[in-house]
């Protein structure tokens, strides 16, 4: 069980960077990618595994408290990024003077193109944020294990 828990903690290390490379890189482009995303959910998968995985383990093994805390914050963090990530929506909206998404609706085909890139590049740069963020945790719950 514990090599189990090592190998899923190695591949959501692996996941996490290969988003955020991939999202930084995208980012900096200003080119949306699906590779990013589904990377990402990727990623997010795993490390709820990972945490399903290390409380079972926990509950026959005596585990120092510090790596229970950085194993489950990666999933407080995805969540909190998620949240931001919906935010960041309306974020950019407001800045164009958008009261609603309906009246993006009414601009002409290529400035409502352009309104969505700019959603979908600020919801990028935040969860490319997230992943190294949780490449930290995950490197921290390793080396406390």
């Amino acid at each position: 069980m514990k090599d189990i828990h090592i190998a899923i903690g190695v591949l959501a290390l692996v996941l996490n960077a290969a988003a955020f490379s991939s999202g930084a890189y995208c980012y900096w482009r200003s080119d949306p990618s699906s590779w990013f995303w589904g990377l990402l959910r990727s990623s997010q998968v795993v490390i709820v595994l990972e945490a399903a995985l290390g409380g079972i383990f926990a509950i026959n093994h005596k585990v120092p408290s510090i790596h229970i805390i950085y194993g489950l914050l990666p999933i407080l963090v995805s969540f909190l990024a998620e949240q931001l990530r919906v935010a960041s929506a309306q974020m950019v909206l407001d800045s164009r003077g958008f009261d609603s998404p309906a009246a993006v609706g009414e601009l002409p085909e290529e400035e409502q193109r352009g309104v969505v890139r700019a959603i979908v590049l600020r919801e990028m740069g935040v969860m490319t944020l997230s992943a190294l963020v949780i490449i930290v945790l995950l490197a921290r719950a390793a080396g406390t294990a």
